[in-house]
C-alpha cells in the first residue's frame, strides 16, 4: 500500500483510540509528517521496536504494540512449552504510555489464554530479565525506550532463558508480527475480564526480593572488609528513571550508608526535564551530580540511564572535580578487579565475553590473568546468547562488557544490569579507597602495565526516510571503495560481516567470520588500531568507533584524532556528494 492509503485506513477507522484520531486530525494538511507517520511499518529488528510515539504504522502508538505482541504470541504458541500457564512477564519504564503499553500486551496476550506477570509498577529492564528467569516464563516483554529523547518509547521481547532474542529465534518473531494483516483488528480482552480469568498476573515484591537475595552473590569480599576507616562517599542519580529504589535497596544489602541521591532526579519523569538527554554516556547527564559531588567531597559519582540497564562513573581526579570515565574504562577497570579476586580454579574455564567494538585493553588484560576473550557482535542479546551457551559446556561466565556502559557480573540476569555494575562500581571503589588509589589511578596503572588503549565513537544522526536513505548510502560507499589508510595507519585488514568475510590487504586473502550476519564493517589497522562502521538498530543514527593503542598517553590520543579525522571527511563527501 501507499502511505496515503494506509493513512485512509487508519483516518477512517471508526473505532481509532480517540487520542490518535485527536492527533491524525492536527496533522491533517502536512504530506511530509504524514508520510513520515504511514510510509512504512516501524521495523521491529532482533531486539524489538523503538520509535516515536503518535498514530501511524511507523510510530508506537496501541496498536502497534498490539501487532507486536500478536506476533510473539503467535510464536511461542508454536515453540514454547507449557506457554499458557507459565506466561509472559512485563515490565515497563518511566516514559509516557509505558504503563499502558503494558497493559495492552496483557490484554492480547489474554486474548490467547497467556497469562501476563505484570509489576505493578516501573522496573528496571535487568529487572525483567531476572522475572523471566525466576518465574520460569515463556518470554518477556519490556516497554522502554532506553536513553531516547521523551517523544520515544519501545518494545523489547526477551525469550525464556531472560535474554534478548537472538537472531535465528528474532527471525520467527518478526516473522510471525509480519504474518498480522491489520494491526487495528486484532483481539484484545478487557483489563477486568483478564483479572477475573486470573489471565493478569500483578507482580513486585517477591520478585524484588529474589533479585536483590542474588544481587548480594556478585560480591567479591565480606561485607565486613568493603569499608575502611574512611567510608565511601558516594552520589547517585537515576536520571528520572527506574533505578532508585534497587539501587539504593542494594546499597543497603552491602553496607554502604555514605549516600547521596540527586533529589531533583530521583523521581520518575517522562520529560527528563533535567537534562538534555537522559544518558550516562554523555557527561551533560552528570552536571547535577557533579554539582553535587563537588559540595559533599564525593569519592563518586554514578548514574543509570532510565530503564536502569547502563551505568555511568565519574571520581575525582587530582584537582578536585570529576571525570566521567568511558563504558570501555569503567569496563575494565571491573574485569580487572573481579579477575584479581577470583580463584585459579574459577578463572581455569572462565571466559570474558565482549563485543567487537569494544577495547581491546580487557583482551590484554583477561590473557594477564589467563583468561580467554570471546568477541561478539554489537548488542547484549549475542553475551547472553554465550552464556547460555556454556550451560551445556565446560565453560563459565566471568564478565560481559561493551563499550556503550553496559555491564553484566552475575549470570542471573541476561541482560546488562546497571543495578549489579552500581553495585561492583562501589565495590571497586571502596577497595581502591582502602589502598589510597582513586579510580583514575587505578586506571592509570592499567593503561602503565598494558599500553594506552584509547577509544572513540561518533555518532551522525539521520531521520527520517530521506536519513535512512543517506546512511544506506555510506555503507554502501565504504563496501564499494575501501580505504587502504586511514590516520597514517595501514589497513591491515577488512571484516564485512553483512558477507561474514575478513580479507587481508596485503595478500588478498579471506577467511569466514564465524559471527551472524550485520551491516557492519569495521578495518583492522597496524599498531593495534581499528576503525568501525555500523548504522544503530535502535536510533536514526549511524556510529563509527575507533581504537588505538600506544606505549604513551600523548601518541594515542594523536592517533586517535587523526583517525577520527579522516572518517568525519570520509563520511561527509559521502552525504554531500
Amino acid at each position: 500500500m501507499s502511505w496515503k492509503t494506509t493513512y485512509k485506513k487508519w483516518s477512517d477507522f471508526p473505532e481509532l483510540d480517540p487520542a490518535l484520531k485527536e492527533q491524525l486530525e492536527e496533522m491533517q494538511g502536512s504530506d511530509k509528517e504524514l508520510e513520515d507517520a504511514f510510509y512504512k511499518e516501524l521495523t521491529f529488528g532482533t531486539g524489538g521496536m523503538r520509535g516515536m510515539l503518535g498514530p501511524g504504522t511507523n510510530r508506537m502508538n496501541i496498536y502497534t504494540i498490539r501487532k507486536a505482541v500478536e506476533g510473539l504470541a503467535n510464536y511461542i504458541k508454536h515453540n514454547v512449552k507449557d506457554y499458557a500457564e507459565r506466561g509472559v512477564a512485563v515490565a515497563y519504564d518511566s516514559r509516557y504510555k509505558s504503563k499502558d503499553f503494558a497493559v495492552e500486551s496483557a490484554r492480547v496476550l489474554g486474548a490467547h489464554g497467556i497469562k501476563a506477570h505484570v509489576y505493578e509498577s516501573l522496573r528496571p529492564t535487568p529487572v525483567l530479565s531476572f522475572a523471566v528467569r525466576h518465574l520460569q516464563a515463556a518470554a518477556g516483554i519490556m516497554i522502554t525506550a532506553s536513553h531516547n529523547p521523551p517523544e520515544y518509547n519501545g518494545f523489547k521481547v526477551y525469550n525464556e532463558d531472560g535474554g534478548q532474542m537472538p537472531p535465528a529465534e528474532a527471525a520467527e518473531v518478526i516473522a510471525n508480527v509480519q504474518k498480522v494483516d491489520n494491526e487495528l483488528e486484532i483481539p484484545v480482552a478487557s483489563q477486568e475480564e483478564i483479572e477475573q480469568q486470573g489471565l493478569l498476573n500483578w507482580i513486585g515484591e517477591e520478585v524484588d526480593a529474589a533479585y536483590l537475595k542474588q544481587l548480594k552473590s556478585i560480591s567479591r569480599v565480606e561485607k565486613e572488609e568493603l569499608h575502611g576507616e574512611e567510608p565511601l562517599k558516594i552520589v547517585f542519580t537515576p536520571l528520572h528513571g527506574t533505578a532508585h529504589d534497587m539501587v539504593l535497596n542494594g546499597f543497603r544489602q552491602l553496607g554502604f550508608d555514605e549516600i547521596q541521591v540527586v533529589e531533583k532526579q530521583a523521581k520518575p519523569d517522562p520529560e527528563f526535564s533535567t537534562v538534555d538527554s537522559p544518558n550516562p554516556e554523555e557527561h551533560q547527564a552528570f552536571t547535577l551530580a557533579i554539582q553535587q559531588g563537588k559540595q559533599w567531597d564525593a569519592d563518586i559519582l554514578v548514574g543509570t540511564d532510565p530503564d536502569a540497564d547502563r551505568l555511568g562513573v565519574a571520581v575525582k581526579d587530582g584537582n578536585g572535580s570529576y571525570q566521567v570515565l568511558t563504558g570501555n574504562q569503567l569496563g575494565t577497570l571491573m574485569l580487572d578487579y573481579l579477575l584479581s579476586h577470583t580463584s585459579e580454579a574459577d578463572k581455569q574455564n572462565g571466559k570474558l565475553i565482549k563485543t567487537i567494538v569494544t577495547t581491546e585493553l580487557g583482551r590484554t588484560v583477561a590473557k594477564h590473568y589467563g583468561v580467554e576473550t570471546i568477541d561478539t557482535l554489537t548488542g547484549f542479546k549475542y553475551i547472553g546468547e554465550k552464556i547460555k551457551e556454556f550451560e551445556s559446556t565446560d565453560e563459565s561466565f566471568l564478565f560481559g562488557y561493551e563499550e556503550s556502559y553496559g555491564y553484566l557480573i552475575g549470570d542471573f540476569v541476561r541482560d546488562k544490569d546497571a543495578v549489579q555494575s552500581t553495585m561492583m562500581a562501589c565495590e571497586m571503589a571502596s577497595y581502591w579507597k582502602q589502598q589510597g588509589k582513586t579510580l583514575l589511578e587505578a586506571l592509570e596503572g592499567l593503561y602503565e602495565q598494558h599500553g594506552f588503549y584509547f577509544e572513540d565513537m561518533s555518532s551522525l544522526t539521520l531521520k527520517g526516510k530521506d536519513g535512512a536513505e543517506q546512511i544506506a548510502k555510506i555503507m554502501e560507499d565504504i563496501r564499494e571503495n575501501p580505504m587502504s589508510e586511514i590516520g597514517g595507519l595501514s589497513v591491515v585488514a577488512t571484516e564485512d560481516y553483512q558477507i561474514s568475510e575478513r580479507r587481508y590487504v596485503k595478500t588478498d586473502e579471506t577467511e569466514q567470520i564465524d559471527l551472524p550476519v550485520e551491516n557492519v564493517v569495521k578495518y583492522l589497522l597496524d599498531k593495534d588500531g581499528w576503525v568501525c562502521l555500523r548504522p544503530s538498530g535502535t536510533e536514526p543514527k549511524i556510529k563509527c568507533y575507533f581504537g588505538v593503542s600506544s606505549s604513551s598517553r600523548e601518541e594515542s590520543e594523536q592517533l586517535l584524532e587523526k583517525l577520527k579525522q579522516q572518517m568525519r571527511e570520509r563520511i561527509d563527501s559521502v552525504i554531500q556528494a
